[in-house]
């Protein structure tokens, strides 16, 4: 699956405490970025400006209602993430399996 290209490094988006609960939040439900301010104590331009770093990472979508911005999980910060992990998680096993044959063979070799 191809991940959009992204201005901005996924790993620098979730780096910060605050960035991280702000997708924690909107694991639950999409959610005004006035509501997304009160749980924080930092400043509503502080709060704005990680909710833009997530936006332009690819890890949610603002869209307008009415008056209001709300922000939504979006599944291409979280791909490029996955991808990540998966090249790592597959490079694991490899070598995993390798050590289980090592493993196998000697054992063998001593029978």
């Amino acid at each position: 699956m191809k991940v959009p290209v992204s201005t901005v490094d996924p790993f620098m988006a979730i780096a910060d405490p605050n960035r991280r609960e702000i997708l924690r939040l909107l694991s639950y439900e999409s959610c005004a970025i006035n509501d997304l301010v009160a749980n924080f104590e930092i400043s509503r331009p502080a709060v704005s400006k990680h909710i833009k770093m997530l936006e332009s990472a690819g890890y949610i979508r603002i869209s307008d209602v009415g008056r209001e911005r709300y922000c939504v999980l979006s599944q291409d910060g979280f791909l490029a993430l996955q991808q990540w992990i998966d090249y790592f998680d597959s490079f694991w096993k490899s070598k995993h399996k390798k050590l289980e044959l090592l493993l196998k063979k000697r054992m063998e070799e001593r029978d």
